[in-house]
């Protein structure tokens, strides 16, 4: 795996972990009240774990690439919740 791929999947992984925990613990009444919550979460910690690296090289393709694939999870766990409610 390489480092660009290391540093991307983290925020996929926070996406999937938040979306889970949202559809386990939250009532439906409150899904589309937490899944923004987990999005800021994904984009704070894309560009926290992007300085940490400290590789100016494809900054912006890696944070992009981070944040798309956090919303392509919440987009789909979003139309999960909303067909369960």
């Amino acid at each position: 795996m390489t480092w660009q791929l290391a540093s991307i999947l983290p925020v996929w992984a926070l996406a999937i972990i938040g979306s889970v925990v949202i559809g386990v613990f939250s009532t439906p009444g409150e899904y589309f009240t937490w899944v923004p919550i987990v999005f800021a979460a994904a984009i704070l910690s894309a560009f926290a774990i992007q300085l940490a690296i400290r590789r100016k090289e494809g900054f912006v393709t890696r944070v992009m690439t981070s944040t798309g694939g956090a919303l392509v999870v919440l987009v789909i766990s979003t139309a999960i919740f909303a067909v369960a409610s």
